[in-house]
């Protein structure tokens, strides 16, 4: 029923994205509840749920992980709290959907610092209250009430904003969580799941990009991916501990402490040590281990793959290389003393596009650059993934775009062995600003004020383009028109990307401006940034202003300007 809903969505996910009241090109809401729906249908077709807890569960850890966006950490909140509240059951009556539904809601609503009513808040509120007021005679008549109750709520969206009234649209992400729902309603009509209209080129297309991943990536240092859930014995289990003491024997290790239970993902050689540590805590789930080496081969090899795996409650391992415990292990010629790294005290992860970006902010000191932005949002694993690769005891994260930095939070909570801070940082001035007023003698907290502090003193504006027709406060825009985009929104409309610059520059400059950097994109000529910077130099050359223009190379935004 869900992967019918979530390839409903899929399918409809420009439909989706044309419905943003904001022209620029974004990582559109469509797009981004898409995709962090996808990791969830892949995540369901990869594993054997036999059980509603157990599917419901799956589908809140992967939405955690595969969100992008606001709109896909909210998705991915609507199915954590519905995660929650079926805790515990192998199956669900309609009452009890009805219920998880509403739990869903209120957990999105939580998790958003300042809910909005006429948003994917407000749809998915109404329709759980939909299903609450049906008869409930059936899972049918629950999802049939939420879609009919729902689909009013979404019409209402239009007159709750004066934004989506101006443009006359609903709101993207509330016909986002109404594709699902009609999608899983089409399942319980027809008996047959919405069929993904990209499903097989996107298979394609998956498999193609691991064979080639995996001619060249045959040394794999550890071979078993194992994931499984802990239902906790006590409450009062140190998770801090069990992960400390698993740490050494792998890597791309996520545990994540989510109330009765604890989910665990790592890349080992020795998942029998990690599953008897485990054992200690509480009872084993979801248990799933797979050789990656054999998989890696088999790809390269052309040959089917034999994972190890849970099946029918047993666990299941290749004859030709059984699983040991430990203990039972052969001993090796001579045991190598596992040096220990050490950690520094800070590191810093950045969002960008553009090589120029990415090497400047790797010159002020951040040690990894998370590829992203406007219209390529990072999903939440891509930021853990980036943070756990940093040795540092406490990690500052940049998010450099609004959109990002509800994902940037989100993955705190699934990195779980350091400090991470998230500045939230909505471009790249902000994170160069708070970046050069870093303090190595403070401590975490003490450099977290300073920095939030920092970025929001530079003046920052970017130069795009409209990709959709709309109104938008009271002035039309035409598809193609350039756009000056400031902290006020859109301040800026015009035919020509210089004029705007200079005009963007002009009125951000006042007494008190030292300096104004301009970093150009990949669609602009190094002829013409020289010009311009030649140009504005001499202009306020009297003012005593410095100039300049750097290489930035980003996609999509002819200029992000700077003003200090």
């Amino acid at each position: 029923m869900i992967i019918s809903g979530a390839n409903n969505l899929y399918n409809n996910k420009e439909a989706v994205d044309e419905l943003n009241v904001f022209p620029v090109p974004d990582g559109d809401t469509g797009t981004n509840m898409s995709l962090t729906a996808a990791a969830m249908v892949e995540e369901l077709n990869n594993s054997e749920t036999k059980s509603i807890e157990k599917a419901a569960d799956k589908m809140a850890f992967a939405t955690l992980r595969g969100a992008r966006g606001n709109s896909g950490v909210i998705l991915s909140q609507l199915f954590k709290g519905m995660s929650k509240s079926l805790k515990g059951k192998d199956s669900c009556t309609p009452e009890e959907l009805a219920l998880a539904l509403d739990a869903g809601s209120k957990t999105a609503y939580k998790a958003v610092m300042k809910p909005t009513e006429g948003t994917i808040l407000t749809v998915a509120r109404v329709a759980a209250e939909g299903a609450a007021q049906s008869e409930k005679d059936s899972i049918e008549s629950v999802i049939e009430a939420a879609v009919e109750k729902g689909e009013a709520a979404l019409k209402r969206t239009t007159e709750q904003l004066p934004s989506l009234a101006e443009a006359g649209v609903v709101d993207a992400g509330g016909q986002g969580w109404m594709y699902i729902l009609e999608g899983a309603l089409e399942f319980l009509h027809t008996g047959k799941p919405v069929k993904s209209t990209a499903s097989q080129k996107r298979a394609q297309s998956m498999a193609a990009a691991s064979a080639a991943q995996a001619k060249v990536s045959t040394n794999i240092r550890f071979k078993y991916c194992t994931e499984f859930i802990i239902e906790k014995k006590k409450s009062s289990v140190n998770i801090d501990k069990f992960r400390e003491t698993i740490k050494p024997k792998g890597n791309c290790m996520l545990v994540i402490d989510d109330d009765d239970v604890v989910k665990v993902h790592i890349h080992t050689n020795h998942p029998g040590f990690v599953i008897e540590e485990a054992i200690k805590m509480g009872e084993i789930m979801n248990l799933k281990i797979d050789n990656m080496k054999r998989q890696h081969n088999s790809i390269i090899n052309s040959t089917d793959a034999k994972p190890v795996a849970v099946s029918g409650g047993r666990l299941t391992a290749e004859k030709s290389e059984p699983e040991q415990p430990a203990a039972q292990q052969e001993p090796k010629k001579k045991q190598r003393k596992v040096k220990t790294e050490e950690l520094k005290d800070f590191g810093f992860a950045a969002v960008c596009a553009g090589r120029g970006m990415a090497d400047m902010l790797r010159d002020l000191g951040v040690d990894r650059i998370i590829e992203g932005g406007q219209s390529m949002n990072p999903s939440a694993h891509d930021i853990v993934k980036a943070i756990s690769k940093i040795k540092a005891k406490a990690v500052f994260v940049f998010p450099n775009n609004k959109n990002i930095i509800m994902a940037a939070n989100q993955a705190i909570e699934l990195v779980g062995d350091k400090k991470v801070i998230v500045v939230p940082t909505v471009n790249i001035p902000q994170c160069v600003k708070a970046l050069m007023a870093f303090n190595q003698q403070r401590n975490a907290d003490e450099n977290e004020a300073l920095l939030t502090k920092a970025a929001g003193k530079v003046k920052a504006g970017q130069i795009t383009y409209a990709v959709r027709n709309t109104e938008i406060e009271g002035r039309h825009v035409n598809k193609g028109d350039i756009l000056g985009l400031t902290a006020e929104g859109i301040s800026y409309i015009g035919k020509d990307i210089d004029d705007i610059l200079v005009e963007m520059i002009a009125d951000y400059i006042d007494e008190d401006t030292e300096y104004v950097t301009v970093y150009y994109g990949k669609d602009i000529k190094p002829k013409t940034a020289a010009r311009l910077e030649a140009m504005l130099t001499e202009k306020y050359a009297d003012d005593e202003i410095e100039v300049s223009f750097k290489k930035g190379g980003q996609p999509l935004y002819y200029y992000i300007v700077s003003v200090e």
